[in-house]
């Protein structure tokens, strides 16, 4: 009897570590924008040596006033004198499966808005909890979830490499990556230190599902979003036969309808694939009245704010070395202008004086 018990028990056991593991929808779709990404922004970033002092202009913490780049994020982060911690939430109300999140506080002693940080293909990494550190410089509450929790077998604060994260990224559905933003949202709502209102900021797979989240309308709060280099829903364009020619993905005009509250898209022109979408969503957003921006920063390249003027890697040429310098230097152009229209849409949209 006490050996039946014993196994019981133990089936018992093994059962509940199997729920608490999840699978990808076998049908689930590629995200349409992680699809057309190039090898080179597939490629999961690596920081430079701590001795290398992070960026070409030698601050080992970055540009003041901006999110840090990849190089400088570990040194922002060390020296951040906010508040923050890493917490678990439940996927839904009741639900046994659990999420991690950093949560970074702002200094002040009123009550804040919400912002829900979404990271990219590469998951929560030290930069993600870096740009969620100086959102919480701006006066909000930020909150990054680790959207990969139930995927890589439970809620964990060892950071995945970003090639792992790539590969557990790819077939996320968009209704598990909705659930995720709805969680941290309330969760961080319900926190005594907020106010009951959110936004959401994303970069590159993450910007994707900040618009999806727009689309999709969210949960009493949400206020608006700002999508960096990730776009709308798009079609799968069509085939080419002998008598037609191929057509190509175009945004999907019944999705942006569905849109009510503020959002904006900030990306660079070295950006192709988002580039040759924007004059659609700008045309599409505009002519039913939405309240949109945009801005394409010339010579930026997909990825800017995290990459900004971390140096590269010697290239083999002085000609290849310039172009390098060169993008460096619009990465960081860029963001200096783009972070402050993000703070200032943040705090329009949140009500925030």
């Amino acid at each position: 009897m006490r050996r039946l018990r014993v196994v019981v028990l133990a089936t018992m056991f093994l059962a509940a570590c199997t729920l608490q593991r999840w699978q990808p929808e076998k049908t689930a779709p590629l995200d349409d924008h992680m699809m057309l990404m190039s090898a080179a922004d597939m490629r999961a970033p690596v920081s430079a040596p701590v001795s290398a002092l992070g960026t070409a202009s030698g601050n080992s913490q970055g540009t003041p006033g901006l999110p840090p780049s990849n190089n400088s994020a570990a040194a922002r982060l060390a020296a951040s004198p906010r508040h923050a911690e890493w917490v678990k939430i439940a996927w839904q109300p009741g639900s046994r499966d659990s999420i991690m999140a950093w949560v970074v506080y702002p200094k002040t002693s009123r009550k804040a808005p919400v912002v829900v940080v979404v990271h990219e293909i590469f998951g929560l990494s030290t930069w993600v909890r870096g740009v969620a550190d100086q959102v919480a410089a701006e006066g909000f509450i930020a909150i990054a979830p680790d959207f990969l929790s139930r995927v890589r077998g439970g809620p964990s604060t060892v950071e995945l490499s970003g090639d792992s994260a790539r590969r557990l990224i790819q077939g996320y559905n968009s209704a598990d990556q909705a659930a995720v933003i709805v969680a941290a949202a309330n969760y961080a709502m319900m926190l005594p230190a907020a106010e009951q209102k959110y936004a959401v900021i994303g970069y590159c797979w993450g910007g994707t599902a900040t618009w999806n989240h727009a689309i999709n309308g969210g949960v009493m709060g949400f206020s608006g979003g700002v999508a960096f280099y990730g776009t709308p829903y798009t079609s799968g364009g069509g085939r080419a036969t002998a008598g037609t020619p191929a057509a190509p993905a175009t945004i999907i005009a019944d999705s942006i309808a569905k849109i009510t509250k503020p959002m904006m898209l900030l990306s660079g022109s070295k950006d192709a694939r988002i580039g040759a979408l924007m004059p659609a969503i700008d045309s599409m957003m505009k002519a039913m009245h939405k309240s949109y921006d945009s801005r394409n920063y010339d010579g930026a390249i997909h990825g800017f704010l995290r990459a900004q003027d971390d140096p590269k890697a010697p290239a083999a040429d002085a000609a290849a070395d310039a172009v390098n310098r060169a993008e460096e230097a619009a990465n960081l152009a860029a963001i200096k202008d783009a972070w402050p229209r993000t703070v200032a849409f943040l705090k329009k949209t949140l009500g925030v004086n």
